[in-house]
């Protein structure tokens, strides 16, 4: 597996995202939750083609993490990608990780 630094540590902080650009061209939004855990999900959500995941509100639906999309409010599991109201609809989900103070994220 190959990583790719994708930004500082400290430019993603608890319950927010930021959008990174991989080598190829794949939009990445990376999350943190409020544990501090990491996530990575495609970026562009697929019911407005737009790539604005990484604008979402991060939050809790019954306990799983989601981030609510800025377009339609469509809520994805940053576990999984999988969308709430939509469950035959996800977004591509990532490996991430912290490396010294970069956030990495293998394709």
């Amino acid at each position: 597996m190959t990583w790719f630094a994708v930004c500082p540590v400290a430019a993603v902080p608890p319950e927010q995202g930021v959008a990174a650009l991989l080598p190829d061209g794949r939009q990445v939004a990376v999350f943190r939750t409020h544990d501090g855990t990491l996530h990575a999900l495609s970026n562009v959500d697929p019911f407005s083609a737009a790539a604005v995941l990484a604008r979402g509100i991060v939050g809790d639906l019954g306990g799983v993490a989601v981030v609510a999309s800025p377009m339609h409010k469509q809520h994805f599991e940053l576990a999984t990608g999988r969308c709430v109201e939509h469950p035959d609809v996800a977004v591509a989900v990532y490996p991430v990780r912290e490396h010294g103070d970069r956030i990495m994220v293998a394709p």
